[in-house]
């Protein structure tokens, strides 16, 4: 089973790529979880969300406490809290960023896992026109962990999307999810 652990603000759009990240592996014929955590539920306050992507029934309903995978959605959140916590040292730790991931590695020194970064917010802007970067990430994180092949993820996103959005925003999303996936650094 794999684990992940998303850390961001509300208004990012966490939750949501949680649940499309586990819709996209379901269709893959995975077992899935996705779920929130919340604390004061307003815009901008920290949240948390959790994936799990499995080859058998998920038996557990808890937060993910050693991920494999942690996506940092808000970079500011580094040093406020540990986002790092019980990640696996053969794990992956993604960060929204315009830096590079070498300036994350020496941020998390005994970590000996894959340091990623994409600038899933200019994305966001160049794409959608919001900084939502949600999406973009999660491209990024597709390309990094293998969890779902963007063939896979392109097709969840649009039905998902089409229901809410109209199509240049659907287009828009599509557009940042391929932008994120092919952006990404790994360190």
């Amino acid at each position: 089973m794999l684990e992940i652990r998303w850390h961001g603000r509300a208004g990012q759009g966490v939750k949501t790529a949680a649940y499309l990240l586990a819709e996209a592996a379901m269709d893959t014929g995975k077992y899935i979880q996705a779920f929130p955590e919340y604390g004061a539920e307003r815009s901008g306050a920290p949240i948390a969300a959790f994936t799990r992507i499995g080859d058998e029934p998920i038996r557990i309903h808890y937060g993910i406490l050693t991920p494999d995978v942690v996506v940092v959605v808000d970079e500011s959140l580094i040093g406020a809290m540990d986002v790092t916590a019980g990640l696996k040292d053969s794990g992956i730790l993604l960060v929204n960023s315009s830096e590079g991931p070498e300036v994350y590695r020496a941020k998390v020194p005994t970590f000996k896992g894959k340091v990623a970064t994409v600038d899933a917010t200019q994305i966001a802007l160049d794409c959608i026109g919001r900084p939502i970067p949600n999406i973009p990430i999660m491209g990024a994180l597709i390309k990094v962990s293998e969890i779902v092949s963007l063939e896979d993820l392109e097709p969840r996103l649009r039905h998902k999307f089409s229901a809410k959005f109209n199509e240049q925003i659907v287009e828009g999303n599509v557009k940042a999810l391929k932008r994120g996936y092919e952006e990404v650094k790994v360190l």
